[in-house]
């Protein structure tokens, strides 16, 4: 008689899913990736592990928005036609209020339903559940409009209040990660900064006498007043690269914690919702797992785009502002292109626009800058750098 084999309890399959998906979240976090990436994996394993749709994640902050927003199923043009981060309003705001899982057949008949952007996905079946540190409401997962006929069942919201549990731990010590690795990273900033400021410190002093030096040899012997207007050179050379290497060593802490593409989308979108200009972000070409760009590059990339955004803003008069990144091979190419009144490029009037200074910036990251405006036609920024 052939032996049977034992049978699995109820929802053991179910159970070993829910921990394999954790485990991918957690290894997220030893890898030393940051909060928002180990988002992207909780959202997207939970949303493969009950086989929806769409799912997504959203981490509130104390303004009545979303600190950090992932959703997967959405492509990057979806996104922005949608638009800014959404509020803590609607069916999202009551999850949060509450605290309590919610599954229903259809959200939209649900009273506390409001509204949706024009081109929001449309859902229906729906499924979500808090991200809870003991009493505390981390973040809240959803999931939308399941595969497999039928919607979303009471052990489909046993499987995602699990996973949320276990998520929370690896949301926690992400953080914990992010806020260790800030505190580093703050105190090799200090130490760089004072032995820098003693090292250019000298540099300039040195610098000031030898040009002193020649400018009392000159009348009377010339020939050593060259020698030392060379030596002048060398330290001015110098002192600009110990400069160099403070500006790298002090650059912006989100580049550390979000990498140049969030760092620049959550710019955009912040002068998005802050000004009547519509500003817009699309990042192309940098596939997951890639390596981070050269530290002067990112820091050249996001100092341009910022004074590039500011002179937008504030003289072109224009209406629509898109910031485009693109990856190709070994090049980061920045541009930051309006609809205003664009300017002559030659004319002395621009020189308060910052372009001297981003173009330094530029030649500073082996990169080049040109500006492409002219009157009543609108400007564009386009910067070239190594990757």
């Amino acid at each position: 008689m052939a032996e049977r084999t034992p049978e699995r309890p109820p929802g053991t399959c179910g159970r070993d899913a829910v921990l394999h998906a954790v485990s991918s979240a957690v290894l997220a976090v030893t890898r030393h990736l940051s909060v928002r990436e180990v988002l992207q994996v909780i959202v997207r394993s939970a949303g493969q592990l009950l086989d929806a749709r769409y799912a997504a994640l959203g981490v509130p902050d104390d303004q009545g928005r979303f600190a950090e927003f992932v959703a997967e199923g959405i492509s990057e043009e979806e996104w922005e036609a949608i638009g800014p981060t959404p509020r803590q309003h609607g069916m999202l705001g009551a999850m949060l209020r509450d605290g309590d899982p919610v599954r229903l057949p259809d959200i939209r008949k649900d009273p506390r339903f409001e509204w949706w952007p024009r081109a929001h996905p449309v859902l229906k079946d729906f499924l979500g559940v808090p991200i809870r540190d003991g009493d505390q409401v981390l973040g809240i997962i959803f999931l939308s409009n399941k595969r497999t006929p039928g919607g979303f069942t009471a052990a489909d919201e046993e499987l995602l209040t699990m996973f949320a549990a276990h998520a929370a731990i690896a949301l926690t010590n992400a953080r914990l990660y992010e806020r260790g690795r800030e505190l580093t990273v703050i105190e090799e900033r200090t130490r760089m900064a004072h032995e820098l400021h003693d090292a250019v410190t000298q540099k300039l002093f040195s610098l000031r006498l030898t040009a002193q030096a020649a400018a009392s040899l000159l009348a009377t012997d010339p020939a050593r007043a060259a020698t030392e207007l060379d030596q002048v050179q060398r330290l001015a050379g110098e002192a600009l690269a110990e400069l160099r290497a403070v500006i790298v060593e002090l650059r912006p802490a989100e580049l550390d914690r979000h990498g140049l593409v969030e760092t620049l989308r959550k710019h955009v979108h912040l002068l998005d919702r802050l000004h009547p200009v519509s500003a817009r972000f699309t990042a192309r070409g940098d596939p997951a797992g890639a390596p981070r760009a050269d530290v002067t590059s990112e820091v050249t990339v996001l100092r341009v785009a910022q004074e590039a955004l500011h002179n937008a803003l504030r003289h072109a008069e224009a209406a629509h502002i898109d910031v485009r990144l693109s990856h190709l091979d070994t090049r980061l190419v920045l541009e930051v292109g309006d609809d205003g009144k664009g300017f002559d490029p030659e004319a002395d009037s621009v020189r308060g626009l910052g372009l001297a200074s981003m173009r330094d910036r530029a030649e500073s990251a082996r990169g080049s800058l040109e500006v492409i405006a002219t009157p009543g036609g609108g400007t564009t920024v386009r910067l070239v750098v190594p990757a």
